[in-house]
């Protein structure tokens, strides 16, 4: 498969608009996207962000990787290229040529360990990808 990168130039190392996003999402379901977002942050020293399209997106420099978005009911914890992701678990949802998302629903959580191994996943490969251009 092609991969079509999602690049940001404007990703910064911490965007104080992702602070003020997850400040206006309080409750359960901005508790979920803050976790989440945290991993996604943590990944390494190299992860910059911003708000893509109105939600917090996480970058390896400008190429992104992941993203969290809150809806009414739910949380999507999302991979820009999440369609060349292992899933073992089978958690991944959507049927775009790319993209693909973990939904997250309070009470209601998939395994966090394996969320947590789709981010790291979804890190190390756009590492991988970024590291073989160069």
């Amino acid at each position: 498969m092609s991969r079509r990168l999602m690049l940001f130039p404007t990703a910064v190392r911490r965007d104080p608009t992702i602070d003020l996003w997850m400040k206006n999402h309080p409750g359960p379901l901005g508790a979920i996207a803050q976790r989440w977002f945290d991993v996604m942050r943590g990944c390494g020293p190299d992860v910059t962000e911003l708000l893509h399209d109105g939600h917090p997106t996480a970058c390896i420099g400008e190429a992104a990787f992941a993203y969290v978005n809150a809806f009414t009911h739910h949380v999507d914890v999302g991979f820009f290229l999440g369609a060349e992701l292992a899933d073992p678990k089978d958690l991944l949802e959507g049927s775009g040529k790319f993209m693909r998302h973990v939904k997250f629903r309070p009470g209601l959580e998939p395994d966090a360990t394996a969320v947590n191994a789709l981010v790291a996943e979804a890190y190390a490969d756009m590492q991988r990808y970024l590291a073989s251009t160069r």
